[in-house]
Formats: C-alpha cells, structure tokens, sequence
C-alpha cells in the first residue's frame, strides 16, 4: 500500500528552469509526502484580449506624459463594475458627469492601462496555491473581471489538467472537465459532431498534455488606434516569450484568445508575427464594423431592446448612463478617439446600410437616401450634412482642441481608414478559429434608418439630402427645414430584425466566413456574456486542443 499524499501549492519557475513550492516539514509519525503536479518544459502561453470598454484604465501616473485634467494621476478613469453594489456606484458617479467632464476623464492622450482592476478567485475551481497574486502576475488585473474573470480561470485550470492519474492501480484517465468538453451537445456550436467538431481523440489529448499553458491577459488604451493596442500586445508577446525562454522553457509561440474588437487588435498583432502566434479564437468580433457604432455617436448609447427582458432592458439602460445616454454624451469621447471609429462600418461593410424613410398617410414607406454611397469615410468625413456622423457642435465642450477640433476629427478618421483598409483588410491568421452571434433573440443593428413619421407630400430626394438641421431633441431626434417643402422631425429606428447578439450583427460576425480554418454562427447568450456562456466555453477549450495539434 502506498503512503498518502497530499498535495502542494501551484508551482512557479525559477530563471534555473527548476520548478518550486513552498512546503512544511513535518513529524516523522506523518508519512504523507507532499505532491506537485510538475508542469512541462514545453510552454504555450494563452492571452486573452478583451473587447472596447473592457480594460481597465487609469489617469497616466507619470502626468508629465500627458496630464488629465479631471482626474489626479493614477485614479481610476474607467472600471467597469463587478456586482450589483459597484454597478449602482458607478452609475450614480457617471449620472452626475456632464459632457465636458466626460471628454476630460476619457482624453485618450492621458490615460493609461490600469492592472489594479478586481481579481475573485472566491468562486472558482481550486487549483491548489493559483492565489489573486498569481492572476496580477499575469496581468488578469488589467481586464473587467465579471466579463472575463470566468474564461481566465476556467483556461487556467482546464488546460493544464488533461490527465488524471490512478495512484492506486497506476495509469491514468481523462480529467472529468475535459469528458464534458468531448459529451457537449455539438448543435450547442452549431456544427455536427463529425471533421473538427468530433469528440478530441485520446492522441489528440496527449499531444495537449505535452504542454503547460499559463494564461494571461492583454489589456489596451481602448480610445487609441487598435494598431496601436495591437503594438502593445505585440510587446506583451514577445515579453511573455522571452520570460519562459530565460527560464529554461521551451516557448516559442501563444495562443490568443480575443473578444469582440480585441479581435482587430490580435489580427493586426498576428499579422506583424505570424510566427509567434500559434493560433486564434475569435469569439464575437465586429470584423466588418457595426452600425451601432453610428447609432451611438448619432443618438447615443440605446436604452432598450425590442428582444429583451424587463431586466434585460434595465440593465442596458444602466449601461448607457455610464457610457452616455446622448449625443452631447458620447460625441465629445468618441468623435477624436480612433478605437471607437474602428467600430463603424468599414469598406467591407454591405452597403447600405444608412436609410432616410420618409412616411406619408396613404402612401407606403419610402427610402430617400440610401447610403454610404462609395467610400464610407467621405460619409464619415462629412461634417456639414444633418444626417452626418459627429456634430462638431457637440465635439469639443471641453475646449481641448478649440481651432484644431475639425482637423483633429478628421486625423482620427483617417487614422480608421488606414487601419481598416492598409493594416487589417482582409488578414486573418492561418490557424484562426471564429463563433459570432447568429441569435433572433438578440437583435442587433444591422443597418440605421432615419424616419420622419409625417412628411410633406411630394417631398424628394434632393429635399431630404439637402435639408438643414434646425434643432435635435433632447432624445436625439433631429428637426430638419426642407429647402422648398416644411420641415421633417426624424427619429432613429430600434434594433431591427437583424440577427446577432445584441451588437454585432450576423453579417460582420459572418464574415471571415471562407477565411479561416472554421466558424461557428452560436445562439443562446448575448454580445459582453459570449465568453460567460457554457457552450462558448466549450468551444473554445476544444479548439485549444485543436490549434496545439499544428504546433511541431
């Protein structure tokens, strides 16, 4: 009979490339030997890259790099609430922010990622010593826990738990995680259970156990250019890469893992090192951009879905109190800040996708306008019309950029033109994976429409093109004077009957469709839930296993 063991805290590296745990000594009367589970040399770190809003940031703490007017250096500018306590702390502070306030706290020159974010391993699986200091040490800190606190540790247990051993008789078996993961019912994916979907094999297992995965988190500068955020996570990399080679691992390349536009910012790092990227999941990424994101700047963030609950709805209309619930709100933060205009539909986009709708009683509906009508940043671009996209009026209350406000507006459209159109395009990496929202019960905005409920009999085209915006209502209906025929009150629509999850329409999501190794269009969670849903879980634990299969 073999003497019990017990086990050891969670291993580290030393520069030696020995692994080390604390233990105690003990009486000789107790024969039980400590156990550690040792992982092995070869090192294939994963990094999880978070979506817009989901990294936390913080006024520079060096203010000589670019000091924020609202805020002392080191405090928290954005920190995204965990729990229903911090949810009603933030809205309550956010309520009381007005527009200028607002462009001063989120200036995109001043901040800085913020790694003190909340870390709760309270409720997770044991893994024995993997404490609050470990996930920091990763940069878990970095990234908004209650959206992305459960994919961390699920990956950090799972993956590095393939085998579990049978003391008593030798041998081994697979770990009970990794059968659920094989049992998942696979129209959960939506694929069928045959080709790559099939249930992982024992030598595809092995090959996975050959390896130790320590995960990680990449946070950004939201507000600044995704090729900028991608430079970032560049660095975290080839930082990460190097730390396990110094201490005598095997590490050559990672596996990202991204989250909505984290998805842009890990395309446009493995473009710059394919190598060093083994491969890609994408869950739910804006690939061609999302009208939302118009709707946003245009009217503000929207308070309410047709598709959701009671409180479903309750809980978005607390967001947009955060975010910005108008115009005036939101256009002073996102009209110079080049990662929220990387969210617009880009020139892959299906035009069109922006309607003026005119009513008349007796009459059906009628699309006046239909636009972008070529290149969509010359829409972007336009600063005159009283459809257009950012009203200069409400871009500055601040007055940051007072006589520089027009040209810095058009810099950072440039700027998303570029990165769409020159740094991303059409790239994906070789060893990508992608699932995206295909839900009814998640509408999104696949398209906007502008809709004036009583218009002037025999108004035209050109009427409507060539209106003049005389005023825009508190909700962000815009009042307009025709050049020949009365005036028109135009209202933006809801979410139409646009597949999606609730942000990303099906189309985007869809389309690295043919571009990569395989895409899953999912049900049954919405856009910032994608990666707190179990079957997504699932799925990409599965296609872990799968991308380590292509790593010699």
């Amino acid at each position: 009979m073999t003497d019990p063991t017990r086990p050891l805290p969670y291993p580290t590296s030393n520069p030696d490339g020995l692994w080390q745990t604390p233990s105690m000594t003990s009486p000789k009367a107790i024969t039980a030997m400590g156990a550690i589970s040792l992982p092995h040399i070869r090192v294939i770190p994963v990094i999880v890259i978070p979506g817009i809003m989901g990294t936390n940031l913080r006024a520079k703490t060096d203010p000589s790099q670019g000091r924020n007017l609202a805020l002392r250096p080191g405090e928290a500018a954005w920190r995204p609430p965990n729990g229903i306590q911090e949810k009603y702390k933030e809205l309550k502070k956010w309520e009381q922010r007005g527009p200028a306030q607002r462009q001063q706290i989120l200036d995109p020159r001043t901040l800085e990622v913020d790694d003190s974010g909340e870390i709760d391993l309270s409720k997770m699986p044991t893994v024995a010593g993997f404490n609050d200091a470990m996930g920091r040490s990763r940069w878990w800190g970095e990234i908004h826990w209650e959206s992305y606190g459960q994919l961390l540790y699920t990956l950090e247990h799972n993956l590095n738990a393939t085998f579990l051993s049978l003391y008593s008789h030798g041998g081994r078996q697979l770990q009970p995680h990794w059968s659920a993961v094989n049992a998942w019912d696979r129209r959960d994916w939506n694929a069928s259970s045959a080709g790559s979907t099939a249930p992982l094999t024992n030598t595809e297992f092995e090959k996975h156990a050959g390896f130790h995965f320590p995960v990680y988190a990449c946070g950004y500068n939201w507000l600044l250019s995704n090729g900028e955020s991608a430079k970032r996570l560049q660095q975290r990399v080839e930082d990460i890469i190097q730390y396990w080679s110094s201490h005598k691992s095997d590490c050559k390349q990672v596996i990202l893992i991204t989250h909505s536009m984290g998805g842009l910012v890990g395309r446009a790092c493995a473009k710059n090192i394919p190598g060093k990227i083994a491969g890609i999941v994408h869950g739910v990424m804006p690939a061609m951009g999302a009208p939302v994101c118009y709707r946003r700047i245009t009217y503000g963030t929207e308070t309410s879905s047709p598709s959701k609950s009671w409180a479903g709805n309750k809980a978005m209309a607390g967001f947009a109190v955060i975010a910005g619930k108008t115009a005036a709100e939101t256009t002073p933060v996102m009209a110079t800040a080049s990662g929220p205009l990387e969210l617009l539909p880009n020139h892959l986009y299906r035009e069109p996708w922006l309607f003026v709708t005119t009513k008349q009683e007796h009459a059906p509906d009628r699309d006046l306008l239909k636009l972008p009508v070529g290149n969509p940043y010359d829409m972007y671009r336009d600063l005159k019309s009283w459809y257009r996209l950012i009203d200069p009026a409400l871009a500055d209350p601040a007055n940051t950029y007072a006589q520089k406000l027009i040209v810095t507006i058009r810099n950072a459209i440039d700027q998303a033109e570029k990165f769409h159109t020159k740094t991303l395009d059409t790239y994906y990496h070789p060893n990508t994976y992608v699932f995206y929202g295909n839900d009814f019960n998640q509408r999104s905005f696949g398209h906007c429409r502008w809709v004036c409920e009583v218009s002037p009999a025999g108004i035209s085209l050109n009427d409507v093109k060539n209106a003049t915006l005389t005023g825009t209502a508190p909700d962000g209906a815009r009042n307009v004077t025709f050049v020949r025929n009365g005036a028109g009150h135009f209202q933006l629509s809801t979410q139409q009957d646009v597949a999606g999850d609730g942000t990303v329409p099906r189309d985007s999501g869809a389309e690295p469709s043919g571009k990569v190794r395989q895409i899953f269009a999912t049900t049954g969670y919405d856009h910032q839930g994608s990666y707190s849903n179990g079957a997504m879980l699932a799925l990409t634990q599965h296609l872990i296993v799968k991308i380590v299969q292509e790593v010699a």
